[in-house]
C-alpha cells in the first residue's frame, strides 16, 4: 500500500485545513437551507439576506482574509460565500416570480379576449 502525504500548510491547523476542504459544500449547504427558510417563513427575508450578504461579503473581502488564522479565515469565507449564493437565489426567485406574474397577466388578456370575442 502506498500512501501519499500532502504537504501541510505553514500556520495551519487541523480544524483549518477540515474547513478549507469543505468550505465549499459547507457554504452551498448553508445557502440552500436560507434560501428555503427565506421562501417559506416569514422570519428570514429576502431583504435580511441582502443586508447580511452586504455585512459578510466587505467584511471577508478586505478584513478577514488578511487574518493569521486559518479558522477564522475559513469561517468567513463560509459565512461571505454562503451569502453571495442565497442572494443569487433571491434575485432568481425575483426574476421567476416576475416572470409568473407577467405570464399570468397573458394568460389573463387572452382569457378576456377569448371570453368577449365569443358571439353566442
Amino acid at each position: 500500500m502506498a500512501y501519499e502525504l500532502g504537504a501541510v500548510e505553514h500556520d495551519s491547523s487541523r480544524i483549518g485545513r477540515w474547513l478549507r476542504t469543505y468550505r465549499l459544500r459547507i457554504a452551498l449547504w448553508v445557502a440552500v437551507i436560507e434560501a428555503i427558510l427565506a421562501a417559506f417563513t416569514h422570519d428570514v427575508s429576502r431583504w435580511t439576506i441582502i443586508a447580511l450578504a452586504a455585512i459578510f461579503v466587505p467584511v471577508y473581502l478586505f478584513w478577514a482574509r488578511e487574518r493569521r488564522s486559518d479558522i477564522f479565515r475559513n469561517l468567513f469565507w463560509i459565512a461571505a460565500a454562503s451569502q453571495a449564493l442565497a442572494v443569487v437565489a433571491v434575485i432568481a426567485a425575483f426574476v421567476v416570480g416576475v416572470f409568473v406574474l407577467i405570464l399570468a397577466g397573458v394568460f389573463a388578456v387572452v382569457a378576456l379576449v377569448m371570453i368577449f370575442s365569443d358571439r353566442r
